[in-house]
């Protein structure tokens, strides 16, 4: 199976975490699985490209973090949350794919 360099991904890392923070607060963890699931295991995130990630954006105020107790049995948990600059960070994000897109499809020859 072919799967996506890190290299090629890499400027848009924010993008696919903040997409999964537009709806609800989540952990570490969990959006390291959902990227997995929704890339069907083309695209999986390193713990450390992730942390570096959620260090980044909350210094730019793109997500805002909170721990929370989870269980007796589960130790503390940091969640993350979009902010509102997280919300218009992410849409410029799009627009830059879509325009990134337009333009590498020009070199793009499939091969028979």
């Amino acid at each position: 199976m072919v799967s996506i360099s890190s290299d090629v991904i890499r400027g848009y890392n924010d993008t696919i975490i903040l997409y999964l923070l537009l709806d609800e607060p989540s952990y570490g963890y969990e959006i390291s699985k959902k990227i997995k699931e929704f890339s069907d295991e083309k695209y999986i995130i390193k713990q450390t490209t992730l942390y570096s990630a959620f260090t980044r954006m909350e210094k730019n105020g793109y997500i805002e973090s909170y721990t929370m107790d989870v269980s007796e049995s589960v130790k503390r948990r940091t969640y993350y949350q979009i902010t509102d600059a997280g919300r218009a960070y992410y849409q410029e994000k799009c627009r830059e794919w879509n325009l990134t897109k337009e333009v590498i499809e020009r070199f793009i020859r499939e091969e028979d």
